[in-house]
Formats: structure tokens, C-alpha cells, sequence
């Protein structure tokens, strides 16, 4: 396909968040509200608030708002607790036409009476959505009333769904955080402490990485918010040190706590070899404690050891594959084309829903020559490029999978329904093993894109076209 013919389906009020690596200067428009009627993949502010503070297993989550929205974001993060699953319930109060009408004020009172009652939460989030932003309940005055009876923080969470994006939700999110920071006791915290922000644990990832900052001798306040605590957060304050992984969700909160606590902030990713290691060697620069950077490097050459030999393996089979890569926050990104370039393999398509003009700027610098970079893209672009690039895998989310699979592409899920870790030592490995176990499967050659290849290199020749036979029967 040529770049004629996959222009011809790009929006032309989209050619400005679309960038071709080589083929002019880089400038690339970000950050800006999806366009109407293009599908995007990216989510809305109500969505983006519940991603963030879903993982603080121990508080109560309340959707004031129709029954679609707290069904939309069921689950969302599937984010894993070492204690109370409270958040995997989804409490909403079903706005109906008569609430809209006459307000749901009293209806949000009396459910979240009933369910603090009945839950014994540590603190509750109450969400706002479209349908109350229009009708102007106040939520600030019901949460208010409602903490001051039942004794526990009750905080509103303004995030109506049209009033921006999906950025515009972590925002949101960070100021519900901040109302629950410095009210804790920190009393016995470590000077070699951290909070960890902008993780969500899915499959557990944050407990593998809690552990490398054990092992290192520094001790972990509160997880922001994967495997969360209302406790721990309030404590939050303590800590010498903040790490924020996801930025776009979490970078609020750590200018907020820089500004009122003069708690610096630095910026890692917990994905790929080599940031995963230098996330590691950062913390143990910033402490400046000889025996903290010895743990470290000890650490780091225990778990290299044993990864350098099996990804070898890999990287033999993949060389020269092709990924394209499509991402919610861009520090993902970011480090998924580090370890794709350590397999030997191209990265032809990269993109994000959430990235900054800065994050699009370092993708440029990181990749090569051809490489189209996306933002907020969509399932016409997308399928566009991926039959450009001849793409062999594709990593993205839950809504890019049928994508790839309609394409007759491979497919990786690194967003938020997976079940393996994929972050620290470990989940490169399993980064690897996966890629290869997709990639390598015989399936792909019975596909209509890569089936005359297969006839054409001479490969099971008999078996496709009695395949293409059953195709054409269909």
C-alpha cells in the first residue's frame, strides 16, 4: 500500500497527529479532543478518574450516574489485592428519567449511607458522569455530609465524561488523591523511602517490584494505586521519594505533593531490560547510600544472569519481525521498542492515547527511519498501516485485539485484561515468550495475507489450498 492510497482513508482533520519518521521535520499535535466520529480509541474523563483510583481496594467506589458508566468500567484494571477486594464490586445509583428530572441528590445520600454501613469502607470515592454534570447535582455537598456522619473521608470525584478527555480523568483522580495525602501518621517511616506511583498491578506486578526495593534495603510507604490502601496513601507524605511510572496518571499527584511537601519526584518505567535496570540504579543514586547501590547491583546481576541466556534464544527466531505498538500512556512505549530492538526485531507503528508532545518527541528520537507515529488513533488508521507495514505483531489493549485478529495479525496484550506480568525481570521474559509464541505460530500462514507467501516459499502447499478452498465455500 502506498502512502497515497492510506492517506486517502486518514480524516483530514487527523493529518497533524500523524507523523512519518524521515519524511519531514517532526511536529505532532497531541493532546487534543478526539475527532467526532472517528472512533477513537481513547476513553473519557469519567473512564480515565476510574482507571486511576479503581486499585484502592479497601475504599468504597460509588458511580453517581447512569447504570451504563459503572458498567463500562467494571473491573477495568482487574487490578490484583493482597487483602479486601471491595473495588472489584461496582456500586452505582441507576439514575433513571425521574432523577434527571427532580435531581439525585437524595438517591446518592441514601446509597452511600447504605453502603458505608454496610461495607465499612476506609474512605469512599463518589464519581460524578455526564448525566450529572448536566443536571448540576452537588456532589461536594453530599460527600461532605455524608464523611461528617459516618466519620471516614467521602470525596467527589468530578469527572464528567464530556468535559475532555481521558487525561483529563487522571487529573481529576490526583485531586481526589490529594485530599487524602498528609492525613496520616508517619511516625516510624524510613529516610530510604518511596511511594510507588502510576502502577496499577495487574497480574501482580507490583508486588515484583516491591520486592526488588526490599532486596535493595528501602522501604515502600503506599502503592498509588495498584494493590492500594486508603492508610498507606494518607501516610503518603512520609516518604523521601516519589516514582511515577505512568506519568499521564499520575504526574499530577506528584507535582501536587513536590509543591506542598517538598517531595521530589523521578520518572521510571518498570518495562523492558534496560529501564527496568536503570529505574533501579536511579533510586539507589538519588539515596546516595554505598550499601543501598551495592544491593542494587548485586540485584541487577543476579536477575541478568539469568535472563541474558533464554532471551538469546529468542531473539535467533525474531529477528526482523515486524511489531507496531499502540499503547494508552506513552512510557510503554517507550520501553516495549527497547526490548523489541533487543529481540533484533522493527518497530514500523507506534502510538499512545495519552502521550505529551515530550513523549512523542522522545519516540521520534528512539525509533528508525519509516516509523509512523500515532496519536489517538483509530480502527481505520490503524488497519491502514498495519497492511502498510506488513506488520507480524501487534501490541496494544483490549480494543485493539480484534484488530489485529481481523487483520490476520498477532497479537500481544499489555493493557488491561492480561493475566501474565510483564513488568520487572521476569515479565521480560514473559514479554519474550509470548511474542515468540504468537509470532512463531503456523496459524499466520493460513491467512489471506501471508498465504500466497506461504505457496510462494514452497511452505505446506497442499494444506493451503485446501484451505483456501474451505475459505472460498464459506
Amino acid at each position: 500500500m502506498t502512502m497515497e492510497t492510506s492517506s486517502a482513508v486518514i480524516f483530514e482533520e487527523r493529518q497533524d497527529q500523524i507523523f512519518r519518521k524521515g519524511e519531514q521535520p517532526f511536529d505532532l499535535a497531541c493532546n487534543k479532543e478526539s475527532l467526532a466520529g472517528a472512533i477513537s480509541q481513547r476513553a473519557c474523563v469519567f473512564c480515565g478518574s476510574r482507571v486511576v483510583l479503581y486499585p484502592i481496594a479497601d475504599a468504597l467506589h460509588l458511580v453517581h450516574g447512569p447504570i451504563g458508566c459503572a458498567v463500562y468500567t467494571w473491573d477495568i484494571r482487574g487490578a490484583l489485592s493482597t487483602g479486601p477486594e471491595l473495588h472489584r464490586l461496582s456500586f452505582s445509583t441507576d439514575l433513571q428519567e425521574k432523577d434527571v428530572i427532580f435531581g439525585g441528590e437524595k438517591k446518592l445520600y441514601r446509597a452511600l449511607t447504605e453502603l458505608i454501613d454496610m461495607h465499612h469502607p476506609k474512605a469512599a470515592f463518589v464519581y460524578s458522569t455526564c448525566i450529572v454534570g448536566i443536571i448540576g447535582d452537588d456532589l461536594e455537598a453530599v460527600c461532605k455530609k455524608v464523611g461528617k456522619e459516618k466519620a471516614i473521608p467521602v470525596i467527589p470525584v468530578q469527572a464528567e465524561g464530556f468535559n475532555g478527555n481521558k487525561r483529563a480523568g487522571y487529573e481529576a483522580a490526583c485531586k481526589a488523591l490529594f485530599r487524602l495525602v498528609g492525613t496520616g501518621d508517619i511516625d516510624g517511616i524510613s529516610p530510604y523511602s518511596l511511594n510507588i506511583m502510576g502502577d496499577f498491578n495487574l497480574a501482580g506486578e507490583i508486588w515484583i517490584v516491591r520486592s526488588y526495593f526490599e532486596r535493595m534495603g528501602i522501604q515502600v510507604v503506599a502503592n498509588i494505586t495498584g494493590d492500594g490502601r486508603v492508610d498507606s496513601i494518607r501516610q503518603a507524605h512520609g516518604a523521601a521519594l516519589n516514582l511515577v511510572q505512568c506519568s499521564g496518571s499520575t504526574m499530577e499527584l506528584a507535582g501536587l505533593m513536590e509543591e506542598a511537601y517538598d517531595i521530589p519526584h523521578i520518572r521510571v518505567s518498570y518495562c523492558g531490560l534496560e529501564d527496568m535496570a536503570e529505574s533501579l540504579y536511579a533510586v539507589a543514586r538519588f539515596f546516595k547510600n554505598p550499601e543501598i547501590m551495592k544491593r542494587t547491583q548485586r540485584l541487577i546481576k543476579e536477575e541478568l544472569s539469568i535472563l541474558y541466556p533464554r532471551l538469546r534464544e529468542f531473539r535467533k527466531a525474531l529477528s526482523g519481525k515486524k511489531a507496531a505498538i499502540y499503547v494508552g500512556g506513552a512510557f510503554k512505549a517507550f520501553s516495549m521498542i527497547k526490548t523489541l530492538k533487543f529481540l533484533d526485531m522493527k518497530v514500523v507503528l507506534v502510538g499512545s492515547q495519552t502521550g505529551t508532545k515530550e513523549d512523542y518527541q522522545e519516540l521520534e528520537e528512539i525509533t528508525d527511519d519509516g516509523t509512523i507515529i500515532v496519536d489517538d488513533t483509530n480502527p481505520l488508521e490503524l488497519c491502514t498501516f498495519i497492511k502498510e507495514k506488513d506488520v507480524d505483531i501487534f501490541i496494544g489493549g483490549v480494543k485493539e485485539r480484534p484488530i489485529a485478529y481481523k487483520m490476520g495479525v498477532g497479537f500481544c496484550d499489555h493493557n488491561h485484561e492480561r493475566k501474565e506480568a510483564l513488568e520487572g525481570f521476569v515479565g521480560i521474559l514473559n514479554l519474550a515468550q509470548e511474542i515468540y509464541n504468537t509470532v512463531m505460530s503456523p496459524v499466520w500462514r493460513f491467512v489471506p495475507r501471508r498465504a500466497a507467501e506461504g505457496v510462494k516459499n514452497g511452505r505446506d502447499r497442499e494444506t493451503l489450498c485446501v484451505h483456501n478452498q474451505r475459505l472460498q465455500a464459506l
